[in-house]
C-alpha cells in the first residue's frame, strides 16, 4: 500500500530493505496497545552485513552515522511489516536506543546515532523527533558498528 510516508521515502530516494528474520529467540515487533516496539537491527542491507568494526579504530563518525542510517531503514522496514505494509499508521517515533560498537575512548555516540535520528525526522517530520539512548559497547552480533531499536506509538 502506497502512501504518504512510501511518497516521503520516494522523494528522499530511499528504498527499505526486506525485514531480516530473527536470528534467535525473538520476536522483530511486538505491539502493546498503541506501541510498536522493533528488536534491534543492526547494518545490513538485504541480510548483507555492512560496517563491520570498531568506531574509534577501524571506522570514522561519517561511516558510523551512515551506519546507524541504515540500521534505521531496517527498522522501518520491520515497522512496514508488522503494520501490514501501512506506513502511515505511525503516529510518531517515540524512542530510539543505539548501541555503538567502539573503542574505550570513543566519545561521540549521540553523532553516531544522529545517522537514525535524523532519518526518523527527515521521513516524519515532527512526529519523528524522539527521546533517545545512545551507549557506547564493546561488541555488536556479527562485529556490526551499531545496532538500533525503536518504539513507536501507531494507530
Amino acid at each position: 500500500m502506497a502512501g504518504r510516508i512510501e511518497a516521503r521515502l520516494r522523494d528522499l530516494k530511499l528504498e527499505l530493505p526486506q525485514a531480516a528474520a530473527p536470528v534467535a529467540n525473538y520476536v522483530p515487533a511486538v505491539r502493546s496497545g498503541d506501541l510498536l516496539f522493533i528488536a534491534g537491527q543492526i547494518c545490513q542491507w538485504q541480510g548483507e552485513r555492512r560496517f563491520i568494526g570498531k568506531l574509534g579504530r577501524e571506522l570514522g563518525l561519517e561511516q558510523g552515522q551512515e551506519a546507524a542510517r541504515l540500521c534505521a531503514l531496517n527498522l522501518l522496514a520491520q515497522a512496514k511489516a508488522a503494520l501490514h505494509g501501512d506506513l502511515d499508521r505511525v503516529l510518531r517515533c517515540v524512542r530510539l536506543g543505539a548501541f555503538v560498537n567502539c573503542t574505550d575512548d570513543f566519545t561521540q555516540q549521540p553523532q553516531v546515532a544522529n545517522g537514525a535520528s535524523d532519518l526518523m525526522v527527515a521521513i516524519f517530520d515532527d512526529a519523528g523527533r524522539h527521546a533517545r539512548a545512545a551507549v557506547g559497547v564493546n561488541a555488536l552480533p556479527g562485529g556490526v558498528a551499531v545496532e538500533v531499536d525503536a518504539v513507536f506509538e501507531v494507530r
